[in-house]
């Protein structure tokens, strides 16, 4: 079996968050089980280096006002189709955003001609590789189904995936000739959303199957609260809706073999896990407590409830824990969060930016991470944490339901708390969570049976690259 991903950002040649973390997993894991995946994204200026090095499968003359070439490269276990189109992606910086900090004006066109590439690969193929299943990812991918739907011409399924319905790709409708899009396109049941395209809505109309994230998030798309005006349109698709949870790829993420660790460790060898700790608290000028030290590795932005955290740092330093944060986004939050490490000096350390080594060394480092997502489509760092015996404090939505079990009383009773949940979501019970956290570790035997029970969790792609294998297999036989 044959599967084209089309997606904007792939780890580990491009990555701005989690969906690229997917995008270079799920298709290694798929390929064990016997399906072979390509996987197409632009070629951005940091990945022209290895577009050099393929050959060009697919030369299209005019894809949004130049010529773009798709080539053909194998790079870090993955079989990649590159598209070149320097007038398209040929900038430097932020693969969405423009140095004034805003989208860039013509990403429209520039996401468009990703997806009329890979429609074009889908109806063609690639050097004689001819997809059996398309899986386009998020907004970006979104058009592909619509450009397959207008041209008449048979084509293989398509498998929508949702990693945050939040981002939904609107732009307006005076775009749609400029998209070549048909008139007809212009409807509620394809790219129309409120008189605007959506790319996001047109994935979900018009494709053959949905995928969530989670099962929880599954769920909670066809409410109001979470649908984000699509929960209608959800409920209709309810039939071909599917919730499957995401993995990490648990070779990069190991704390027995990962390079950004000052000292690697197993269950079998917590006490080394301490030397990253002292590394931690040495680089975010954090002093040595009685507490647990929590870390945050995350966009800083309302919907992680990070807002929440800052009013409960006065109850967290007072139960002797400290923090490490890392993580940018907001403008007001980066600042409230700076003025909090000025106002709780050596208990409160603040890093403003993306560092993905310093990621690593955190969830090695830390005794335990925070996660108040107002929602949280599946989530990976709480996957990090478990996989580095670094608790998770979450809130009790989407895939953090999904992955974390609660330590409450029945939990510890029957030994398989995992880490720490709160409901409703709001500050009061994130201090609560927090304070339940620190109790804990107050009980070392009790912490370090936790910790033992979370690294043992299968966090990897197995079962979920077997869900998304038989999803695909399910299609063709239709």
């Amino acid at each position: 079996m044959k599967v084209l991903f089309v997606a904007s950002e792939c780890a580990p040649f491009i990555k701005t968050g989690g969906l690229a973390d997917v995008i270079g997993a799920l298709p290694k894991a798929l390929a064990a089980a016997g399906t072979d995946v390509k996987v197409l994204i632009p070629a951005y200026p940091a990945l022209q280096g290895l577009a050099g090095g393929g050959p060009t499968v697919k030369v299209l003359d005019d894809l949004f006002g130049g010529k773009a070439e798709v080539r053909a490269v194998h790079a870090e276990g993955l079989d990649v189709l590159l598209l070149v189109a320097p007038h398209l992606y040929d900038r430097n910086g932020n693969i969405y955003l423009g140095p004034d900090g805003q989208d860039w004006p013509d990403n429209h066109l520039r996401f468009a001609a990703l997806c009329y590439a890979g429609a074009e690969l889908a109806f063609d193929g690639a050097d004689g590789w001819m997809p059996d299943v398309v899986n386009v990812h998020d907004w970006q991918a979104g058009l592909l189904p619509a450009y397959l739907s207008q041209s008449g011409r048979t084509s293989p399924p398509v498998v929508m995936t949702i990693h945050n319905i939040a981002f939904q790709g609107l732009f307006d409708a005076s775009e749609l000739a400029n998209l070549r899009l048909k008139a007809e396109m212009f409807a509620a049941d394809a790219v129309e959303y409120y008189g605007k395209i959506s790319f996001l809505k047109a994935g979900l109309a018009l494709s053959d199957r949905i995928a969530a994230v989670s099962p929880s998030y599954a769920c909670e798309l066809l409410t109001p609260g979470f649908g984000m005006g699509l929960e209608g349109l959800l409920r209709e698709r309810r039939s071909d809706l599917i919730g499957i949870l995401n993995g990490i790829d648990i070779a990069t993420w190991d704390p027995e073999s990962d390079p950004h660790l000052v000292e690697n460790y197993s269950a079998r060898s917590l006490r080394r896990k301490r030397a990253n700790k002292r590394e931690v608290e040495a680089r975010f000028g954090l002093q040595r407590r009685d507490g647990p030290l929590f870390c945050v590795v995350s966009r800083l932005t309302s919907q992680k409830g990070l807002d929440m955290l800052l009013d409960c740092l006065p109850g967290l330093v007072a139960e002797g824990a400290s923090l490490a944060v890392l993580g940018s986004g907001d403008g007001a939050l980066e600042r409230q969060f700076a003025e909090a490490s000025s106002r709780h000096p050596g208990q409160v350390g603040v890093t403003l930016g993306y560092d993905e080594p310093l990621s690593h060394l955190l969830q090695g480092g830390s005794d335990a991470i925070l996660i108040p997502s107002r929602f949280e489509p599946c989530g990976l760092t709480q996957l990090y944490g478990l996989r580095y015996g670094t608790l998770p404090v979450v809130a009790r939505t989407g895939g953090l339901a999904d992955t974390i079990i609660d330590a409450n009383e029945a939990a510890l009773a029957a030994a398989c708390a995992t880490g720490f949940q709160f409901a409703p979501i709001n500050a009061t019970m994130l201090e609560q969570a927090i304070a339940r956290a620190c109790a804990i570790y107050r009980r070392p035997r009790s912490w370090s049976a936790m910790v033992r029970r979370a690294m043992r969790q299968p966090v990897g792609w197995d079962a979920s690259a077997a869900a998304y294998d038989a999803m695909y297999r399910s299609l063709i036989a239709d």
